[in-house]
């Protein structure tokens, strides 16, 4: 598997993993069904964002997105968001992915990372995030309408890279 920053021809590859992703309506807050043109300017933003993705041969099977969580005063601490094609979930692509993107922010400058949108009833990415140093500082309750649980709370997380 190989990982690295996405080149704009990638989006064809990273298109149908965040549809579905976001289709499924219990990780993300996009509607689904958003149409293929809002996403694109949603994941693949300009610098100082960086999309990334993992290639299993010649097939993108995951992507993230890094940007600073805040403009300004706020933009030593960074944020990401991960879709892995479920074809490979349980793989360890994810926690690789994540590796190489934490290595990033921490060589980019980023001093921490925050997710502001962990939704709570999602073990396998809270799981994840616990396992790779990450706390979760707070909690918005009922801040995510799951697709099929309703209401759920979504956790904030947040790491030290440095």
């Amino acid at each position: 598997m190989e990982i690295r920053p996405a080149e704009e021809a990638d989006w064809a590859g990273i298109w149908p993993i965040w549809r579905d992703t976001v289709a499924a309506g219990d990780a993300y807050v996009w509607l689904p069904g958003t149409p293929e043109e809002e996403a694109r300017a949603a994941w693949m933003l300009p610098p100082p964002a960086e999309v990334w993705v993992a290639e299993d041969g010649d097939r993108i099977v995951a992507t993230a997105l890094l940007q600073p969580n805040k403009v300004g005063l706020g933009d030593h601490v960074a944020n990401a968001g991960f879709m892995v094609d479920p074809s490979v979930a349980g793989r360890g692509v994810g926690r690789r992915l994540a590796e190489v993107v934490l290595e990033r922010a921490r060589d980019a400058g980023y001093e921490a990372m925050q997710f502001n949108a962990v939704v709570a009833t999602n073990d396998r990415a809270v799981r994840l995030w616990g396992s790779m140093g990450f706390e979760v500082v707070g909690r918005v309750p009922h801040g995510f309408r799951h697709a099929r649980r309703g209401p759920v709370d979504l956790l904030l997380m947040h790491r030290r890279l440095r």
